[in-house]
């Protein structure tokens, strides 16, 4: 049986309302997608981007990712109403109905392709266009309920942010960006399984196989271990490429240190009680990594 509200909230104020389609859009996930392309749009070109093709790109690749999330809302409202976590979303708490996150996601998908086609180019609407539907279908509809993996391989729509801006200034993808999207993927694995472990009833009432419920803590625990230890020399690699220098490198080798000492702890305690830990950390490593390397690329474009 469900946790949420059996019917709709009475009588919502507009304020109310509007924070519920905002929330429609995972607003915090966004906010880490932005981030996440800036670096690229610096690093593209031999300068800096145009501003207006800057910001442009920003936006595009904003409303592509709420598009994504709206879809995701729309697709998982059955199974977020069996899940603690997710039961006052807008939509199994029945603030909104469910055609709003499908509209919303569809108005959204439409701007995202007009912006990026304005200040980008076809290649970065293409890209953020495919973002959207492996999210929407290839994970939120297949993976998500079929396979342990789920998060691995679901991991390469948030991995986008990168391809769409290297693509907006230079019309192509490059080595560099692709080693951007990489960071993006190999963390995501270690950053969701960390919050599966604390909310491992929560996937098994919902019947998603997370590999928690699949493979157990053990396994999960090591897994984390596994994409971490692959994660951070993914990293560090940027440096000896030339692609980012020394005032990226250091933060990246500490947050990397700091990222395998909250795995490794989880691991060898086989506490899961430290999995919250490691989950928070997770999205202060990839803010701070990202705000590092934009600061180092910012600094080489000046100096």
């Amino acid at each position: 049986m469900s946790v949420a509200a059996t019917g709709p909230i009475s009588r919502p104020g507009v304020g109310r309302l509007l924070l519920g389609y905002l929330d429609l859009t995972k607003p915090r996930i966004v906010f880490l997608v932005i981030l996440t392309g800036v670096p690229a749009l610096l690093m593209a070109g031999p300068g800096f981007p145009p501003a207006a093709q800057f910001w442009g790109t920003l936006i595009g690749t904003a409303l592509a990712a709420g598009a994504a999330s709206s879809f995701n809302h729309y697709l998982d409202r059955d199974i977020d109403g069996l899940m603690k976590r997710t039961a006052r979303r807008p939509l199994p708490s029945g603030l909104l109905p469910a055609s709003h996150a499908l509209a919303l996601g569809a108005v959204l998908t439409a701007l995202a392709w007009i912006v990026l086609q304005a200040f980008g180019n076809t290649l970065a609407a293409i890209i953020a266009m495919a973002s959207i539907v492996y999210y929407a279908v290839v994970y939120t509809i297949w993976l998500k309920r079929r396979t342990p993996q789920n998060i691995v391989i679901g991991g390469g729509a948030g991995a986008s942010a990168p391809l769409i801006a290297w693509a907006a200034v230079t019309g192509q993808v490059g080595v560099a960006a692709a080693f951007l999207a990489a960071i993006v993927f190999l963390w995501t694995p270690p950053h969701f399984w960390s919050l599966a472990l604390y909310r491992h009833e929560d996937y098994a009432i919902a019947g998603i196989p997370m590999l928690p419920v699949t493979h157990g803590d053990a396994e999960t625990r090591r897994q984390i271990l596994v994409y971490t230890f692959v994660l951070v020399p993914v990293t560090l690699a940027l440096v000896p490429l030339g692609v980012a220098g020394a005032l990226y490198g250091i933060p990246a080798l500490l947050l990397g240190a700091a990222f395998i000492r909250y795995a490794w702890r989880l691991y060898r305690s086989g506490d899961v009680a430290r999995a919250p830990h490691l989950f928070r950390f997770s999205i202060l490593y990839l803010f701070a990594l990202f705000v590092a390397l934009a600061a180092d690329a910012l600094v080489r474009r000046l100096f």
